[in-house]
């Protein structure tokens, strides 16, 4: 078991003001999606779901199966202009990796290879075209990567 603090754990840049963040297009709605699990001890099973720029189809994934129990979610982008960028804490965190696109893992595969040892890293091949929460990208979602969960859903 690990035990941390959630600024211990994921370092500050985890927790960026509402100011220094670009506007998703699920604010213009005046809704927030639920924020994933900050983990402050390991208790379950670790996946967090990456893509580019962690602002629909992770944080959709993560809220999705934040709700199974025993797993414990996260979500991250890829690229540079990311809501959460992907940190070096959360691969060594994770006991698989769900990316949404073959270039995911290869970024992923470029930028953490090291801490990638003994990680498996699974591809869904969900294309940016879905809106936060969509219920296509929710079945997707369900059917792809809740096979690799091994949990009953609640």
């Amino acid at each position: 078991m690990y035990k941390a603090n959630a600024s211990a754990w994921f370092g500050t840049e985890r927790r960026n003001s509402s100011a220094d963040r670009k506007p998703c297009k699920w604010q213009a709605f005046g809704t927030r999606p639920k924020l994933p699990i900050i983990l402050l001890e390991r208790s379950g099973d670790q996946r967090p779901f990456l893509c580019s720029a962690n602002r629909l189809r992770s944080p959709t994934a993560a809220q999705v199966f934040s709700t199974w129990p025993g797993i414990e979610t996260d979500s991250a982008g890829l690229s540079n202009g990311a809501d959460v960028l992907l940190s070096s804490e959360q691969v060594e965190w994770a006991d698989i990796i769900f990316v949404m696109e073959k270039t995911h893992r290869n970024k992923l595969n470029r930028r953490f290879r090291s801490s990638l040892h003994g990680k498996r890293v699974i591809c869904l091949d969900i294309p940016d075209d879905y809106e936060f929460m969509d219920p296509m990208l929710v079945r997707l979602l369900e059917n792809g990567a809740g096979r690799f969960l091994f949990r009953t859903k609640p």
